[in-house]
């Protein structure tokens, strides 16, 4: 028999009344009277996924450090401590959850200190079922846009203006067709993923075939780019803060980490985090807990990890600048992705796709692609790789013809190079650039690579 402390329930399905949400969610009961308890044992224990009893505030803070809830429930007169001075302690102390205080003195005087202490809805008493279960929902609801709004944001922000490809791994050849075989073994398991591979072979579409193929799915995705975040805002921005916490901090902010709860986070470009954040995930993917900036408890949180990365992290590890034990402990199953040029087959399908979607974005007409397109298309090197290869459809349709010189140009510059593969793409590079009138941003929007890539093989030739 399931104890009244603690009762996990595991027939899940939605209650089409309440929102498909209360199925899924995580909530705890903090209620001195053994009755009342009792009541909402039965009302919620059949509806939600995990359902916690506390019989008093120190009961409550105890269990608040070893899960994470998506909702409390809480009286405001219990002995010792009442509800609302319990609930603003725990929002100074680092406490995120909505707050849904039940009351028997709906006075004026109590809601306001309700407010101010972060409750988000009351229950006046004596209530019915169905009203509890409303204010539960209304939560829920209410957390759910609220991260899918701030990770919409984040992601319009961290994307530039890229019109990427989410929607699977595209191709026939034997080189992706491997890498699709390892996610559909993968993705069921819990197991820390580290994708490898040039910048534009298409990371973040494996990371979300992971998520989607994963138990997963229902749950957020949340991609970061660790490379686009200023190195004193990552902190930040990864693990949430408290108000008051810096300068600037003018309200408490749940971090991506938090965001992330119960999906998958997905941290791209990780050799370019700082080593101080470093250290904290590492941290994080031990104790599964986060800390918030400014806060004095360690949130639990429940993620699938998957990280990307187009250096090479052996190397950067014998360099110093990536943290040899976080090395070893995301490193657990990798997976290439394949360049381009490597697809056979894949660049004439992978454009043909393009063609048609951007059209369709854009509203221009289809560009024909030819026999002559084709080949080019598949004796080119592609170093900015599947990146590039849509930038160049975009420019395709924007013209309303393929670049002059395309059908002969691009094998062209493969053959006279008659060195390496570096030689080719140093000489393709330093061509657009300086068609570019030396305008790295512009240079690199146009290959379809980050301007920190120019940057750096640039400062490696100059070296």
């Amino acid at each position: 028999m399931p104890t009244e402390a603690a009762r996990v329930v595991r027939d899940t399905s939605a209650d089409p009344e309440f929102g498909p949400w209360l199925a899924q969610a995580s909530i705890l009961v903090v209620d001195d009277e053994p009755g009342m308890r009792n009541f909402l044992m039965r009302t919620l224990s059949p509806r939600c996924k995990r359902l916690e009893l506390a019989a008093d505030t120190d009961e409550a803070s105890r269990k608040l450090d070893q899960h994470h809830f998506d909702v409390v429930i809480l009286d405001n007169i219990m002995p010792r401590k009442n509800g609302v001075e319990w609930l603003a302690e725990q929002r100074a102390i680092g406490f995120f959850a909505d707050a849904i205080l039940m009351t028997a003195y709906a006075d004026l005087e109590t809601a306001i200190q309700a407010l101010r202490a972060g409750a988000v809805d009351f229950v006046l008493k004596p209530f019915r079922s169905n009203q509890l279960l409303n204010a539960v929902a209304r939560c829920l609801d209410r957390i759910r846009l609220q991260r899918e709004n701030y990770v919409l944001r984040y992601e319009l922000k961290a994307t530039s203006d890229h019109i990427l490809l989410r929607d699977r791994l595209i191709g026939e050849s034997s080189a992706i067709a491997r890498v699709r075989d390892t996610i559909a073994r993968v993705a069921p398991l819990p197991t820390t993923v580290l994708l490898t591979g040039q910048s534009g072979t298409g990371k973040e579409v494996a990371a979300r075939s992971l998520h989607t193929l994963s138990d997963r799915e229902a749950k957020p995705f949340v991609p970061v780019n660790c490379g686009a975040i200023p190195p004193d805002m990552i902190e930040s921005e990864l693990f949430g803060h408290l108000k008051g916490a810096f300068t600037g901090a003018e309200r408490a902010r749940e971090g991506l980490f938090l965001h992330a709860q119960g999906g998958t986070l997905f941290l791209d470009e990780i050799s370019e985090m700082p080593p101080a954040t470093q250290s904290k995930l590492l941290r994080v993917l031990e104790d599964r807990k986060v800390r918030p900036v400014g806060s004095e408890r360690e949130v639990p949180v429940d993620l699938r990890f998957v990280f990307a990365t187009n250096a090479e992290l052996e190397k950067e590890v014998q360099a110093g600048r990536f943290r040899a034990d976080l090395f070893f402990r995301i490193n657990v199953m990798q997976i290439h992705l394949p360049p381009l040029k490597e697809r056979d087959g894949d660049a004439v399908e992978l454009a043909t796709l393009f063609m048609k979607k951007l059209s369709a974005q854009l509203a221009m007409p289809v560009v024909p692609i030819d026999a002559t397109v084709r080949r080019a298309l598949s004796a080119y090197d592609w170093p900015g790789n599947v990146r590039e290869l849509r930038n160049l459809i975009e420019r395709t349709l924007i013209l309303g013809r393929f670049p002059e010189g395309f059908g002969s140009g691009a094998p062209a510059l493969a053959a006279e190079a008659g060195g390496s593969l570096a030689d080719v793409e140093r000489r393709h590079i330093l061509a657009v650039l300086s068609a570019c009138n030396g305008q790295r941003d512009e240079a690199a929007r146009q290959l379809g690579i980050s301007r920190k890539t120019i940057d750096r093989k640039l400062a490696a030739w100059d070296g």
